[in-house]
């Protein structure tokens, strides 16, 4: 007996240095939110004339100015210097000179203008008008001239307006009194195409002749859906267009403007996300949008052999363009552990070239996390995708708090990519869990319809049973789950800490909807194109849908809260109101629940200020430390 105790004491006393030796403890180095957030942003990305250069948008100054960059040496050279509005670069004044064209609101209130940068660094506004929303629309065949559209005649409706670049007078050029989206203009100036919608997930699209003489109807009636137009070819006698009718999944199709013969041109099992040429059709790119990530296909059009170029690892490429020669090509690729970087592809020899290095030195890479997509069972047995953050010291030994995270939308998509905020949670021991509810894009239309008129409730549950997930992962604390989210995704966070009050530990909403009646009233003039989808999609406030949307606003019901609930808003922002997050605030100070609140003056539908960022998210953090991990933070 006393023989078999002592084989049984060895035993586990060998299984148990196994079990160290198999979990070794991991040392991770935590970054503070101002090293998060020297990081740079950087967008866009427009060839200089003579290709030598290359405008972007950086964040470098703490707020994004215009840079330029030579893209033989990768230098830098900041073109503005705001101190107050984010500047958008747009592209270079083909005219022998060195201005640009950007775009600016006021605060984030989205009332966008479009601007010329002077040589002297003076700016010009060319759509003046103190109420015009504008937006650029593409260069005219030969750089004289560009198009954009703007709310100048009528708020509700975007007209379409072209501006001669000699002498800065812009002509209307097709009146909109339809409330169409403009899509598309032909190179010849011919037709344009233009989309009506009918609901978020259908709708109609049409090209027109800019003389009003010729309408045709590029949807199919019998086949409802999404269409969306591409690209017209460069001769007029082709248009192309992206739908998903009749099938899951968006596809290409290639239209005869003269016989309406239509015929698949590309189709893959994920979505077809956009479709261009270069500028003389040598070549032509598709992207695809595949579980969460986008990728791109480069073809010769001549040949219709696809182009190889260098695979970036964990790469995922948010956008691409061409430069005029056709001999380079800029794509702008993230990762889920930096932020985005700009790079060239020259096509003739073959070359990848890294332009921008963007994120913090002070930061050692292999301290970040690489998002995994993974897939759930939620309570109906429907198969949930989405993407999880494992901060890299969690063990069974080490069990951490997790937060189920929540896209904005409605009918947005958690993606792979890089997110300051999440990393620096992760950073700090948090798992996050970033949840493609049903209605989500992306993966395919039976999906991303299954919310419609049911918001706040199963959709809800998805996120309710992520937490569930979370709970069978033998590194989570069980007791330790929050959830957080953005704009819709601020709203999912709201429902869920009301009307599932005992599931979620904390909550941290990012100006999230609370009073759905009032915002489906007060939704900006220049969506009254989309107002009617809108409505289709979530109910409307002006009908006896009037009676759900008040049973799934949080603001009617916010005496059931229980746990406490961190509130962020901008007071410009004209999509979620200001008075939305002070009405549940004050709701649940009413009711003794702890709540934190922060609202900068200077933001609107999401924050776009360093200084603003790391006073937000770095109190994301406290919060969470005191109400989650129970412990007061470090972080200054």
């Amino acid at each position: 007996m006393k023989n078999n105790k002592t084989v049984f004491l060895i035993i586990l006393v060998f299984a148990f240095l196994n079990a160290c030796k198999q979990e070794p403890k991991i040392e991770v180095q935590q970054y503070s939110i101002e090293q998060f957030y020297k990081n740079i942003q950087v967008r866009g990305g427009a060839f200089s004339p003579d290709e030598t250069r290359m405008l972007i948008t950086s964040n470098e100054s703490g707020i994004y100015n215009l840079y330029e960059i030579n893209i033989e040496d990768g230098s830098q050279k900041q073109l503005s210097n705001s101190t107050q509005e984010s500047y958008f670069g747009i592209g270079y004044v083909y005219d022998g000179t060195n201005r640009v064209l950007y775009s600016s609101d006021k605060g984030g209130n989205e009332i966008n203008h479009i601007y010329l940068l002077n040589e002297d660094k003076t700016s010009t506004d060319l759509t003046p008008d103190p109420n015009e929303k504008a937006g650029f629309a593409g260069w005219n065949n030969d750089r004289s001239s560009f198009y954009y559209v703007s709310t100048k005649r009528d708020a509700r409706f975007f007209d379409l307006y072209k501006m001669d670049t000699k002498n800065w007078k812009s002509m209307l050029i097709y009146q909109n009194d339809n409330g169409y989206d403009i899509s598309g203009i032909s190179k010849d100036e011919k037709y344009i195409a233009l989309g009506q919608s009918i609901t978020t997930s259908e709708n109609k699209l049409f090209i027109q002749s800019l003389d009003g003489k010729i309408v045709k109807e590029i949807s199919v009636p019998e086949l409802p859906g999404n269409y969306e137009a591409a690209e017209f070819s460069k001769d007029g006698k082709t248009f192309f267009y992206i739908t998903n009718a009749d099938k899951e999944f968006s596809y290409l199709v290639k239209y005869d403007m003269e016989t309406g013969e239509r015929t698949t041109f590309y189709e893959t099992n994920w979505d077809v996300m956009f479709f261009s040429f270069s500028w003389n059709e040598k070549f032509r790119l598709i992207g695809i949008n595949e579980d969460g990530k986008n990728t791109i296909k480069i073809f010769d059009n001549n040949t219709n052999e696809e182009i190889e170029f260098p695979q970036i690892p964990d790469g995922n490429i948010l956008s691409a363009s061409f430069s005029q020669s056709e001999k380079l090509m800029r794509l702008t690729v993230g990762t889920s552990k930096a932020p985005s970087n700009i790079y060239i592809y020259n096509l003739e020899n073959n070359e990848l070239k890294k332009l921008t290095d963007v994120l913090n030195p002070e930061i050692d890479e292999t301290q970040l996390v690489s998002a995994e997509v993974v897939r759930y069972t939620s309570f109906d047995s429907l198969e949930i995708p989405a993407i999880f953050y494992k901060p890299l010291d969690a063990s069974k030994r080490n069990k951490v708090p997790a937060l189920v995270m929540v896209h904005g939308g409605p009918g947005g998509q958690a993606r792979v990519g890089y997110f300051s905020l999440v990393q620096y949670l992760v950073n700090h021991g948090y798992a996050i869990l970033d949840v493609n509810n049903r209605g989500s894009s992306g993966y395919g239309k039976t999906f991303y319809k299954m919310d419609d008129q049911n918001h706040g409730e199963k959709d809800l549950m998805d996120c309710v049973y992520g937490k569930k997930y979370l709970q069978t992962l033998e590194y989570i604390d069980a007791e330790k789950i929050g959830i957080m989210g953005g704009s819709y995704g601020g709203y999912m966070t709201m429902a869920a800490m009301t009307f599932h009050p005992d599931e979620f530990k904390v909550g941290v909403n990012i100006f999230g909807v609370t009073n759905w009646l009032r915002t489906l009233k007060s939704i900006p003039p220049f969506w009254e194109s989309f107002k009617k989808a809108l409505y289709a999609e979530m109910g409307d406030p002006f009908t006896a849908d009037s009676i759900r949307l008040y049973n799934v606003s949080p603001l009617f019901h916010a005496d059931k809260i229980k746990n406490p609930v961190m509130v962020l808003q901008g007071s410009n922002d004209p999509r979620v109101l200001k008075i939305e997050s002070d009405e549940i605030v004050e709701a649940m100070k009413k009711n003794n629940i702890p709540v934190e609140y922060i609202v900068f003056p200077d933001e609107g539908h999401g924050f776009v200020k360093k200084e603003n960022e790391i006073k937000g998210y770095g109190a994301i953090l406290t919060f969470l430390d005191t109400y989650l991990k129970g412990e007061a933070s470090t972080e200054k």
